[in-house]
């Protein structure tokens, strides 16, 4: 279902892969062009630039982690595309630093508004990077998937506090700095001058389900997969998913 090796590994970005592998396919008809140039900020180590380029895409890798950039094209070399992947230190506030502005038919911004001062101007730098009709690939921390996950631990205190936090933190030992609703997503996303095309709840069971259930009990990660996938587009599930992805098309 998605390029991942190790079948628990997949749960965690097969529906997202899925819905931009339909994303860019859609971008290759619309342009005509089979070869597109996708910009991937806060990349990492390739999970999903790489597949990318096995698609035959040109894929820029914009990352602040020199270990992560180092692990990257270690990566594309073993997968044969070391041609199509680039990689460049930097980060989405100064992205223009180190790429071009209305550049690329194809932004992933995936884990990166956690992290950022401004997620609205991490967004905008987004869009001002695409060409016309240019898609978005947003993905980012959902606020209600860490309210359940912290209450079914038992931690209620800390799970109420992530519900009345603003940036959606259930304590001082929280690592994500801030957690998003569906709807201030969306909102960030349309406020750039993006068409929402798509929203998606990531992960709204994967990360409840006990390990040793999905590890020991046959066909249970293919299910899985099948459930996140069809829960997935479901607007009820949203609240409760552990990440949120938006996809969205540049205006003209």
């Amino acid at each position: 279902m998605s390029d991942q090796p190790r079948p628990r590994a997949s749960l965690r970005t097969a529906v997202v892969w899925e819905v931009l592998k339909e994303a860019l396919d859609r971008q290759v008809k619309a342009t005509g062009r089979d070869a597109l140039d996708v910009l991937d900020t806060g990349g990492g180590t390739g999970n999903f630039a790489v597949p990318a380029a096995k698609l035959g895409h040109r894929v820029t890798v914009v990352d602040p982690s020199p270990n992560a950039l180092f692990a990257l094209e270690r990566r594309a070399a073993e997968a044969g595309v070391a041609d199509r992947v680039r990689g460049v230190q930097g980060d989405i506030l100064g992205l223009f630093d180190v790429v071009e502005r209305d550049g690329f038919d194809a932004v992933l911004c995936h884990g990166v508004l956690e992290y950022v001062d401004d997620p609205a101007e991490g967004v905008r730098n987004a869009v001002e990077a695409l060409r016309p009709s240019g898609a978005l690939s947003l993905l980012a921390a959902g606020l209600g998937g860490a309210v359940l996950a912290r209450a079914l631990a038992g931690h209620f205190t800390e799970a109420r506090q992530a519900l009345t936090d603003p940036a959606g933190r259930w304590g001082e030992g929280d690592p994500v700095p801030r957690r998003f609703t569906a709807e201030q997503l969306s909102d960030l996303v349309s406020d750039a001058g993006m068409e929402i095309t798509a929203v998606h709840g990531v992960r709204v069971f994967a990360d409840l389900v006990p390990g040793v259930l999905v590890d020991t009990e046959p066909g249970a990660v293919e299910a899985l997969l099948k459930l996140e996938a069809a829960a997935a587009e479901q607007p009820a599930f949203h609240s409760v998913a552990t990440q949120l992805h938006v996809l969205g098309e540049k205006r003209h």
